[in-house]
């Protein structure tokens, strides 16, 4: 299961990284030539999401959900340089939780 974890959080880290440098080009007027790693990594998210050990790419989106929500937090404190709020912790908390609880429910065969 630590690897399942290790790919949902380096997906998170190759899709934020990917979305930002289209945030970077659009809304901070960052040089184009930004798009092309932005593309690669979005390319690396699809394939990473592939690769983790869930049996219904649904479930593996939702889990994703949660993982990716607590690493966009992260993102606005080691990217940004902003310090997420006490709501933007809980809600990282809550969502990951939730996710947690869909990766390691009881499952029947």
């Amino acid at each position: 299961m630590s690897t399942t974890i290790a790919i949902f959080v380096m997906a998170a880290i190759a899709e934020i990284a990917g979305c930002f440098a289209f945030w970077a080009v659009v809304r901070l007027q960052a040089p184009t030539v930004w798009l092309v790693p932005g593309v690669v990594s979005l390319l690396v998210f699809g394939w990473l999401l592939t690769q983790v050990d869930v049996d219904y790419a649904g479930r593996a989106y939702a889990i994703y959900g949660g993982i990716y929500i607590a690493a966009s937090v992260v993102w606005l404190m080691a990217a940004e340089g902003k310090t997420p709020d006490r709501f933007d912790v809980l809600g990282a908390l809550v969502s990951v939780a939730g996710a947690l609880i869909i990766l390691f429910a009881p499952r029947s065969a």
